[in-house]
C-alpha cells in the first residue's frame, strides 16, 4: 500500500523554528517531523510514500533522497500552488495512485500501531476512512483541532467551528480514489480544505470513522504544540520491564541525556559500549581496594547504570531499534557485571586476604548472570499476560546495591547479599513460571 504525505505548506505558525526552512523539516529530537512520519508508517509495513513538496521543497527533497537510507522508495510531486488550501496538494497526486491509499500529514508524529490496523480494513467501494480520536488526551488542542461528528461510526459532519461532536480529526486516512472527484468539486465550490471534500463523501454516507482508542497523536502547528510532542516522545522511553530504581532514579536521569545525545550522530551502539567502558572503570577502581577508589567505583557503576539505558532511549527516539542492537547490550552489560564483581572481590582480597571472598563473589557473579537470564524468559511470558510478575529484581538494583555497599564501604557483605538476593530471585521465578 502507497502512502501519500503532504508537505508543501509554509507553516507561518511555527516561523521561530521553521526560519529558513520548510515546516516538515524542523527538528523533533534528532529527526525532522517529516522523517518521524514515514519511519512511523514504516514500522507499520509501508514502503513506498509519495510526497508532496511546495514551498521550499527541494530542501525536502535534499533531506529525504529517493528513501533508499531509510529503506523505503520515494516519489516526489510538485505543488507550486502551495499557499492554496491542502485539498490542492492530495489532488496533485491524483495520477500516481489508484485503489486503497493511505493520506498523512507530514507535521503529525503518531504510533505506527494506528496505520498497522488500518492497513487491514477492507471499505467499500468509494469508501473513505477518516482516524479519529473519541477520546482526546489533556495534550491536545481542542480549539485547534478539527471536529468530527460520528453516527454509528459513519461521519455526517466535520469541522474546526463544529460544536455538536464526539471525536476529533487525527489528521490520518484511508482513502480511494473517490476523494479526488470530492475535492474537485469542494475546490470549485471555493473551499480548498480537506474536510470540505470529507464533507462531500459523508454527505453521500461513504466515509467511515476508525478509533485510535489507547493510541497517541498530535498535530505539531505551534511552539506550544511542538514542546507537547517533545514531552509526549521523551514520556514514553520508560519501558514496562524497568524496576523501580530504573523507574525513580535511573530513567530520570538517563532521559535527560538521552535529550542531549540525540541531537548528535552517535549511534546507540556506541553508547552501549560507553556504558560498558564505565563499568570497566568501575571494576578496575573496586580492585584498588582503598576507600576512596572504592567510592569513585560504586559513582562509575551507578553512572554505568544510568548510561545503560540511554542506548536504548536514542534507538527508539531515532528508530533505530533493532535485534542485534539488544544483543550487544545485553552481552556487554553481562561482562560488565562480571568486571565490577571481579574488582570487588580482588579489592576486599588485596586489603584482608581473605580468600573466602573469592567464593563469595563466584556465588555473586553466577547470581547476577542467571538473574539477568532468567529475566528475559521471565518478562517476556508476562508480557503476554495479564497477571503482574510481581517486584522486579533487576539489573538497576543490582547496581544500586553495589553503590550502596561502595559508599557504606562494606563490600564483603554487599557480594554477600548481591549472591543470595540473585540466586533467590531465579530460583523464586523458577516456581513461579512452574506454577503459573
Amino acid at each position: 500500500m502507497k502512502a501519500l504525505v503532504i508537505a508543501a505548506g509554509k507553516g507561518t505558525r511555527l516561523k521561530s523554528l521553521t526560519k529558513d526552512k520548510p515546516k516538515p523539516l524542523v527538528q523533533l529530537l534528532g529527526l525532522s517531523l517529516i522523517e518521524r512520519v514515514i519511519l512511523s508508517a514504516r514500522q507499520a509495513g509501508i514502503d513506498e510514500f509519495i510526497i508532496v513538496i511546495g514551498y521550499l521543497g527541494e530542501s525536502i527533497r535534499d533531506k529525504l533522497g529517493n528513501g533508499n537510507k531509510y529503506g523505503l522508495r520515494i516519489t516526489y510531486v510538485e505543488n507550486s500552488e502551495w499557499d492554496r488550501g491542502n485539498a490542492v496538494s492530495v489532488s496533485k497526486a491524483r495520477e500516481l495512485l489508484n485503489g486503497t491509499f493511505l493520506l498523512l500529514m507530514a507535521d503529525h508524529i503518531f504510533d505506527s500501531n494506528i496505520l498497522t490496523d488500518l492497513k487491514e480494513l477492507k471499505p467499500k467501494k468509494d469508501e473513505c476512512v477518516l482516524v479519529v480520536d473519541k477520546q482526546p488526551k489533556v495534550y491536545i488542542d481542542l480549539d485547534d483541532a478539527s471536529k468530527v461528528k460520528l453516527v454509528n461510526d459513519k461521519i455526517v459532519a466535520i469541522d474546526k467551528k463544529l460544536v455538536d461532536y464526539n471525536c476529533i480529526d487525527c489528521g490520518i486516512f484511508l482513502l480511494t480514489s473517490s476523494i479526488f472527484d470530492a475535492l474537485d468539486l469542494s475546490i470549485k465550490g471555493g473551499d480548498e480544505t480537506l474536510s470540505a471534500g470529507i464533507r462531500i463523501l459523508a454527505s453521500k454516507g461513504k466515509m467511515r470513522s476508525f478509533d485510535i482508542k489507547d493510541n497517541v497523536w498530535l498535530d505539531i502547528d505551534t511552539e506550544d504544540s511542538y514542546m507537547k510532542a517533545e514531552k509526549l516522545l521523551l514520556s514514553r522511553l520508560k519501558k514496562p520491564t524497568d524496576g523501580p530504581i530504573a523507574k525513580i532514579i535511573n530513567r530520570p536521569a538517563s532521559v535527560i541525556i538521552s535529550k542531549l545525545l540525540v541531537k548528535t550522530k552517535i549511534a546507540p551502539n556506541s553508547i552501549s559500549f560507553f556504558g560498558f567502558m564505565l563499568g570497566v572503570l568501575s571494576g578496575v577502581l573496586f580492585s584498588m581496594g582503598t576507600y576512596f577508589y572504592v567510592v569513585l567505583g560504586g559513582v562509575m557503576c551507578q553512572l554505568s547504570s544510568v548510561v545503560d539505558g540511554c542506548d536504548g532511549e536514542i534507538a527508539r527516539l531515532k528508530f533505530q531499534e533493532s535485534d542485534y542492537g539488544a544483543w550487544f547490550d545485553a552481552v556487554l552489560d553481562r561482562y560488565a557485571d562480571g568486571l565490577i564483581i571481579l574488582g570487588m572481590a580482588y579489592g576486599w582480597w588485596k586489603i584482608s586476604g581473605s580468600v573466602g571472598i573469592w567464593i563469595v563473589g563466584f556465588i555473586a557473579v553466577i547470581g547476577s548472570l542467571i538473574n539477568s537470564y532468567t529475566a528475559v524468559k521471565y518478562d517476556a511470558i508476562f508480557a503476554r499476560s495479564e497477571k503482574k510478575g510481581g517486584l522486579r529484581f533487576g539489573r538497576d538494583f543490582r547496581l544500586l546495591l553495589i553503590v550502596l555497599g561502595a559508599i557504606f564501604n562494606q563490600i564483603f557483605y554487599t557480594l554477600v547479599i548481591l549472591g543470595i538476593l540473585t540466586n533467590a530471585e531465579s530460583i523464586r521465578r523458577l516456581y513461579v513460571l512452574r506454577n503459573k
